[in-house]
């Protein structure tokens, strides 16, 4: 029978995924390809190949961790069925918990951001001050400067929590909005349907 260290030989690439995976579980954010790669002192193409394998292990379905691309790296999160109960022990809101103000305001940041305050409110027909305060709260949006400098808005855009709750690789991957209309009514009422879309 091969031992351990015979088997690791002949299938370097494992060797390479039980690293890569190693890296990910130790890690606070996503990495990138050249990140794991410096890291593990490997060849990015091994690293994405070893990626690919750790993909396939923790897919949806398989496993109560899933391997994703978001952010602009890799990283490790609950499945969707063990999703509810990792809020419970961290005692966080699930995405879904997010109220309806808050799923318009966070679409409209998501792609017309950075934004104000008032220029959400001016989309959105109503006050945004509680939602984007809820929403920096969680750490889905952040401050991106004022308008103008000193003294003006805070301007807002997402974050990459925002990415990784949402499942995306980096803000290019939202559905495309070609169809937009040019009234704040038609837009907001494009964004609710999208956000909504990507929280259900």
């Amino acid at each position: 029978m091969d031992s351990p260290l015979r088997l690791i030989a002949a299938n370097p690439v494992d060797h390479v995924a039980r690293t890569v995976e190693s890296l990910l579980v130790v890690a606070s954010a996503p990495l990138s390809v050249h990140e794991l790669a410096d890291a593990a002192n490997d060849d990015p193409e091994r690293i994405e190949t070893a990626l690919g394998l750790l993909r396939e292990r923790y897919s949806e379905g398989r496993c109560g961790i899933v391997l994703e691309q978001v952010a602009g790296g890799f990283a490790f999160r609950a499945s969707r069925e063990a999703a509810e109960a990792c809020a419970r022990l961290f005692e966080r809101p699930v995405e879904r918990g997010l109220s309806q103000a808050a799923l318009e305001t966070l679409a409209i940041v998501a792609y017309v951001g950075p934004c104000s305050r008032p220029e959400v409110a001016r989309i959105r027909g109503v006050a945004a001050d509680s939602a984007v305060a809820s929403l920096v709260e969680r750490g889905l949006i952040t401050e991106a400067g004022r308008e103008g400098g000193l003294g003006g808005a805070v301007r807002y855009r997402t974050t990459p929590l925002f990415e990784r709750v949402f499942g995306l690789e980096s803000l290019a991957s939202l559905p495309r909005l070609d169809d937009l209309g040019a009234s704040p009514e038609e837009l907001r009422d494009r964004l609710l349907e999208v956000a909504e879309a990507r929280a259900s």
